[in-house]
């Protein structure tokens, strides 16, 4: 299972939260978003501490060009697309960052979910999308900071495999590790563990993914 820290915006706070163990470290390239990240000088490359764990650059709705720009510079290890991208869009960034930029990029897909009619979106990015986000549909691209219905979510039948996103924090522990949908491969922490915008609270997230690791694991040895 995957714990994906998202929503990250300064490179010292990067690394710390790399060095917990978190699987992936997602940044925002969307400049109506409070947590957006500057583009870095040239030559910048990764954050430093970010060896050991997935780059992720989250984009709204924004150009192949400037997603390929992006990728390039912060060498980026995915893509979350978090606007109304269409499955012909993913094709054609695969297309030109695979294999020459970023040889093994993943795309990742995100829906936004307030009922069950909203998985209705997610057939039509099977063979474009490697991974799809499922979060709390709002008015914004994202950040609500609110669950939506975990029980919708066994209204989703798709073949691509999910990460839970929306709200959740410290707290949600055990209702994360007791869900069961086969697809489930990981969970999104955003705005529930700042202190400000873009920056993580390391004391929050510390006890959060160990205790979320050890559930899971009690799970899997049961």
């Amino acid at each position: 299972m995957i714990i994906k820290v998202c929503g990250m915006k300064y490179a010292d706070n990067i690394g710390d939260v790399a060095a917990l163990g978190a699987d992936m470290v997602g940044m925002v390239f969307y400049n109506k978003s409070p947590r957006c990240v500057a583009q870095p000088p040239a030559g910048a490359g990764r954050p430093p501490g970010t060896d050991g764990c997935r780059l992720v650059g989250v984009f709204v709705d924004a150009s192949v060009q400037e997603i390929i720009a992006r990728a390039a510079a912060f060498r980026l290890d995915a893509v979350q697309l978090h606007g109304s991208e269409p499955p012909v869009m993913l094709d054609n960034l695969r297309r030109t960052l695979c294999p020459d930029i970023c040889p093994e990029l993943k795309i990742i897909k995100a829906v936004g979910i307030g009922c069950a009619a909203d998985f209705d979106k997610c057939a039509a990015y099977e063979g474009s999308a490697d991974c799809l986000l499922f979060d709390t549909r709002c008015a914004g691209a994202g950040g609500s900071g609110r669950h939506f219905d975990w029980k919708l979510l066994d209204r989703y039948t798709g073949r691509l495999p999910f990460i839970l996103s929306g709200g959740i924090g410290p707290g949600d522990e055990e209702a994360v590790a007791a869900l069961r949908h086969p697809k489930l491969c990981g969970i999104d922490l955003n705005s529930r563990f700042e202190t400000a915008p873009g920056l993580k609270d390391v004391s929050l997230l510390r006890p959060f993914i160990g205790r979320l690791r050890s559930a899971w694991r009690q799970r899997m040895d049961n």
